[in-house]
């Protein structure tokens, strides 16, 4: 069967990109040891199928992934739109150091990415965390030097709250805010997708398979490498597990009830929110790839999204989705 990955658009400035993109972070770290041909094979399918939006950022693999995806770039640069992060700053060792939107470190950061990625340009540069002690207005205004210098072409933010989100937009047109949304994490519900639409901002959801426990692989941490970072993901842990486990079933039983793939029925679902969200589900199978791209194809009906309402309603996820210091670095 082929796949044909319709269209999205990001924002009001004419990025364009597939409607589900795909997530590279796991191919270079977190999720324990991955081998480089088995990815590099999963990059090509994914632009052999229509999937064009590759998303890294400076910090997975302190640089690995960017120079992962390098390889790829370097024979297929005009089929890709390549999307990466800055602002978390990891030693050589990977120990986290800090979050830095300083103008200088906007410059030096674009600098070594541009020359990791092997590219003259990003297509969509992101502020990955925002910094608290760097007014918004500075950060995004140097980003804008890189728009304006041709290194960059639009701009977006990563888990900034409605305020931040709002001042950032009046410097420069934001393209795309990259936050987490799934079933299990809706809080973006609330304010942040109004105010996307409000600005004509694109919505980016990672993590929109729940980090792969709501396609119901993982029962338990029994099958998970012993760095994989999800050991230490407080809803992956105890009495949390246990509860969210039932969650995954009764998202399970509704794509049954539809005739899909538990991680189809979560991509469909988001893709319903809004024709400006664009999920980036992560992973190293080309076999998982064409599921995940085949949600595209799934139109939930009206009833069929009222029953998922209701049914998330009487599963509530259980847990934060990051532990004490993630929390802290999110909504700046």
């Amino acid at each position: 069967m082929t796949i044909r990955v319709p269209r999205r658009q990001l924002g009001r400035q004419g990025l364009t990109v597939s409607a589900i993109g795909l997530g590279c972070m796991g191919m270079s770290d977190f999720y324990g040891p991955a081998d480089e041909q088995a990815n590099l094979a999963v990059l090509n399918h994914a632009i052999d199928i229509g999937v064009n939006f590759l998303d890294t950022a400076d910090m997975y693999g302190v640089g690995a992934n960017e120079r992962l995806l390098s390889k790829v770039l370097k024979t297929r640069r005009d089929e890709i739109v390549i999307a990466t992060k800055f602002g978390n700053v990891r030693g050589a060792d990977g120990t986290y150091l800090r979050i830095d939107g300083s103008p200088q470190y906007v410059r030096s950061a674009c600098d070594a990415s541009l020359q990791r990625l092997g590219v003259d340009h990003i297509d969509l540069y992101y502020l990955h965390r925002v910094d608290r002690s760097v007014p918004i207005e500075e950060t995004v205004g140097a980003m804008a030097e890189l728009v304006r210098a041709g290194k960059v072409r639009h701009l977006g933010l990563s888990e900034a709250s409605p305020d931040t989100l709002r001042r950032a937009a009046a410097v420069h047109p934001i393209a795309a805010l990259q936050t987490e949304y799934s079933l299990w994490t809706r809080d973006v519900e609330a304010e942040l997708l109004p105010l996307c639409k409000e600005l004509g901002i694109g919505f980016v959801p990672y993590a929109p398979l729940g980090r792969g426990f709501l396609t119901g692989a993982i029962r338990s941490l029994d099958g998970l490498a012993a760095n994989d970072w999800r050991r230490n993901n407080p809803r992956f842990q105890g009495e949390n597990l246990a509860h969210n486990l039932a969650l995954v079933d009764a998202v399970n039983a509704l794509a049954q009830q539809r005739g899909c793939t538990p991680a189809q029925l979560a991509l469909a679902w988001l893709l319903s929110r809004g024709d400006q969200i664009v999920p980036i589900p992560g992973t190293r199978s080309s076999a998982r790839l064409d599921e995940n791209a085949a949600a595209a194809a799934i139109a939930l009906t009206a009833e069929e999204l009222r029953h998922i309402d209701a049914t998330l309603q009487e599963q509530p996820v259980s847990g934060q989705r990051y532990a004490p210091a993630g929390m802290a670095a999110l909504n700046g």
